[in-house]
């Protein structure tokens, strides 16, 4: 069980894209705790998104904190432009990145909270070097690129493992363990339980009319 208190951050990929500015206000208002912007390159991911110019627009606007996931091919090169254009959380993913423990810190030095990202297939061991260097873990639990895919259910047991881990490592207080790839409230019970803190949720809140019930339901689950 996760004692943490669980933060829910709304995928924006999944809002109406002609209506950013009116779609994140909804769901601050809703209860969500952060919002997540997902960059994908066309490189690293089969999918292009967002860029700066959106992180930049949104950071005169919300009043939640950016938590941005950059799928992109050269992390090393790009993550530090996306602090500066507004990004509080930077999260870039251990199999693209050259230098992870130097970006992580230079992340931290411009003023953004660090983390790191697995994909599905890509062994834990990958973030238990990274954790001391970084405030958050994110699994995917959808192979990433797309919004409105299937949760793969081996993540519940990534996430128990990396929640042990971390508390053998005294790390449990330090680091959040973000999820994120087909989150809704039957998904969300599981890793929750197993003690993942952040839920990521796209068209499980955007794609609801009321948007207050999926984040209450989410932030209520123990």
């Amino acid at each position: 069980m996760s004692k943490h208190k669980v933060l829910v951050a709304p995928s924006i990929l999944s809002a109406d894209p002609l209506r950013y500015g009116e779609e994140t206000k909804s769901v601050e208002i809703a209860g969500a705790d952060w919002h997540h912007i997902d960059v994908m390159d066309g490189h690293f991911v089969p999918n292009l998104t967002f860029g700066l110019p959106l992180i930049k627009a949104l950071k005169k606007t919300a009043k939640l904190p950016l938590d941005v996931h950059i799928m992109v091919s050269n992390p090393d090169d790009v993550a530090l432009s996306y602090v500066e254009a507004g990004a509080d959380i930077l999260v870039f993913h251990a199999e693209a990145a050259k230098h992870g423990h130097r970006l992580a810190q230079a992340i931290r030095e411009k003023g953004a909270r660090p983390g790191v990202a697995l994909n599905p297939a890509t062994p834990l061991e990958f973030a238990f070097s990274m954790a001391p260097h970084v405030d958050v873990i994110m699994l995917m639990s959808v192979n990433p690129g797309f919004g409105g895919q299937s949760f793969i259910e081996d993540t519940v047991d990534r996430v128990a493992a990396l929640s042990k881990w971390l508390a053998a490592n005294k790390l449990q207080d330090k680091v959040l363990i973000e999820v994120d790839g087909g989150i809704n409230e039957q998904t969300g019970t599981k890793i929750v339980k197993a003690g993942a803190t952040v839920l990521v949720a796209g068209t499980y809140v955007y794609g609801s009319k009321d948007r207050a019930q999926p984040i209450s339901a989410l932030k209520s689950l123990k």
